[in-house]
């Protein structure tokens, strides 16, 4: 579903703030993989996303989603293909339009957009059954603006948005760090129902290390610009933090630096 092959992005070349982002990376992902990805602050992992979703090009390499190269697309194309929830939960939304019409406007993506807001009856049933989902009371809030939900609120909103149609790759830049630990761990419940019961192929950023752990059927660590660690499977079940921890010192041959400690 999705092949990264060799791709390459530097900051700022030749210049004394250069810095080299990601070096040579590959990745391939299955159609149904659940991928978390872990690793220190510079380490590349968001490089890695906004280079997938097209928020700046890559120096070198090649991004293929379903068969299609998007290498050299522009962001606003490879959004009918992916579905982006970030980590700050103003982000995604429209804060000063409705519920009803924020959904209405994420039923249309991939389609040629239109002046013409409101739903048909039939679309505003289908709406309130998917808000439903959520077990948030949304469906009773149609006509609420997004900017007046709380921030767990929205950010269920936007992994629903993201979702509703489905994508071929859906992308989590970290979309529970901002939250508190109890509506954090009620966003990835759902995320983990979402992605799961449709099978969707997810590229997720976290900065928890037990979260890389329980989420997904592969793990990848992130290292200086470059893929570390890739463990699937039952070998990913079997892993602890500890596991991970000597794994990653044994790649990098060195420990982690302070910084990197955030993550367990």
């Amino acid at each position: 579903m999705l092949k990264i092959e060799n791709i390459s992005k530097t900051f700022n070349p030749k210049t004394i703030t250069e810095k080299i982002a990601l070096r040579g990376v590959s990745l391939h992902l299955k159609p149904g993989d659940f991928v978390t990805v872990i690793g220190g602050n510079g380490a590349g992992k968001s490089t890695l996303m906004n280079s997938i979703a097209g928020t700046f090009r890559v120096d070198a390499g090649k991004i293929v989603i379903d068969g299609e190269d998007i290498t050299k697309w522009p962001e606003h194309k490879r959004a009918k293909y992916i579905g982006r929830v970030f980590q700050d939960p103003m982000m995604g939304t429209a804060a000063n339009m409705q519920i009803e019409e924020n959904m209405a406007i994420a039923s249309r993506r991939g389609r040629v957009p239109t002046l013409r807001w409101s739903s048909a009856a039939e679309q505003r049933e289908f709406i309130r059954e998917q808000l439903k989902t959520l077990n948030l009371g949304l469906e009773d809030r149609l006509e609420s603006k997004v900017g007046l939900l709380s921030g767990g609120q929205r950010q269920a909103l936007t992994l629903l948005m993201a979702t509703l149609v489905e994508p071929k790759l859906l992308l989590l830049d970290e979309h529970t760090a901002a939250l508190d630990p109890k509506t954090a761990a009620q966003v990835l419940g759902l995320t983990n129902e979402i992605v799961n019961k449709r099978k969707l192929t997810t590229l997720m950023i976290t900065h928890n290390m037990r979260d890389a752990l329980s989420c997904g059927n592969r793990l990848i660590m992130m290292h200086e610009g470059k893929i570390l660690i890739d463990v699937g499977g039952e070998e990913k079940k079997n892993l602890s933090v500890k596991d991970l921890l000597e794994m990653f010192e044994k790649a990098a041959g060195s420990e982690m630096n302070s910084d990197a400690l955030l993550l367990s």
